[in-house]
């Protein structure tokens, strides 16, 4: 346990100390890979350690950010003042989703299928409406001042990324300890099982899709502020959902630390791959070579490493929530109830 602590106590002191030590460029790659590492966390509190896979995440990231945006450039709020509205809608909408699915049976590769259909239903709404602005999308003003969510020097997004990472690893750790954790695992590893141990299947899966679609919204929100414009394209894109699964399964998914091993990894992928592509004339062809690298990773985790690169490290620094339930944890507490 205390090599554990030191580990994190030193990494939190290395993601504090970086960015004064670094030039922009690198921070702002920093930024994206603690941004990342959120955003594939909130995937992993409910595909990871619940087991509620979902191909359309991204309808969470894109409800935060059009919520925002649109209160902002619209109503006059501060944006500071939207995000928190902007949170609450992202977890509206996995209730929602996760009442309207469940209710009717929905789970497995079904509920996955509906998350995306609904994401695409998002996406062709935001290119409809006129309150979106349709295709054009909404660029939100210039005004760089703390007040506006907005900053000259990039060292203060960085940091703002790196505290959201922060609650995100707080709330996967608290899950690993909770009886509500414990439940979700146990729903995770057999629903029949679950139900017959006396756990509310329905309602824990509502409770867990509207945290991680209120986590989700909060990053959309931070996405509209940092790049100040969004579209249909980018708040409802797949690819964004594809990110989110891809890191956590790469980093271990049902795990505390592997979103945020995930997000560096691939991070690094990405920036080695266009470094070789500027330097190796018959790959600039290849696009994009860094998909091409993720794709041959994953397959070779799927089949290698079932526990993502987070096992690589240890049982004793990254143990799935599942793992921790088949000891004398909360699962075990939670089959003596």
């Amino acid at each position: 346990m205390s090599r554990a602590v030191t580990l994190c106590t030193a990494g939190l002191a290395a993601a504090i100390v970086y960015p004064l030590l670094v030039p922009n460029y690198l921070v702002n790659i920093g930024m994206l890979a603690f941004f990342t590492a959120f955003l594939a966390q909130s995937w992993n509190i409910a595909g990871g350690f619940a087991g509620q896979t979902s191909f359309g995440h991204v309808v969470f990231f894109g409800t935060g950010a059009y919520t925002s945006t649109i209160l902002q450039v619209t109503y006059g709020w501060n944006p500071w003042l939207a995000w928190p509205v902007a949170t609450a809608a992202g977890g509206i909408v996995g209730w929602g989703i996760a009442v309207l699915s469940f209710r009717a049976g929905l789970r497995g590769s079904y509920f996955a299928l509906i998350t995306l259909a609904v994401a695409e239903v998002f996406r062709i709404l935001a290119n409809s409406l006129p309150f979106t602005q349709g295709g054009l999308g909404i660029l939100i003003k210039a005004d760089p001042r703390p007040i506006n969510f907005q900053f000259k020097d990039p060292i203060w997004v960085y940091y703002l990324a790196l505290l959201l990472c922060l609650v995100s690893l707080a709330i996967a750790w608290h899950l690993t300890r909770s009886r509500f954790g414990a439940r979700l695992v146990a729903l995770r590893e057999n629903e029949d099982a679950a139900r017959a141990l006396g756990i509310d299947v329905f309602a824990e899966k509502v409770k867990v899709l509207t945290l991680s679609g209120a986590m989700c919204a909060a990053g959309g929100t931070f996405y509209a502020q940092k790049y100040l414009y969004i579209d249909p394209s980018i708040a409802f894109g797949v690819d964004k959902s594809v990110e989110m699964l891809l890191v956590s399964m790469v980093g271990g998914a049902g795990t505390i630390f592997g979103p945020l091993i995930g997000a560096f990894t691939l991070m690094g992928i990405n920036e080695a791959t266009r470094w070789l592509a500027s330097v190796v004339p018959a790959l600039k062809n290849v696009q994009p070579l860094s998909l091409v690298v993720y794709g041959l990773m994953l397959v070779l985790i799927v089949a290698r490493l079932p526990n993502g690169l987070a096992g690589v490290f240890g049982r004793s620094n990254v143990l799935s929530a599942a793992q921790r339930g088949r000891g004398r944890g909360p699962v075990a507490q939670q089959r003596g109830r």
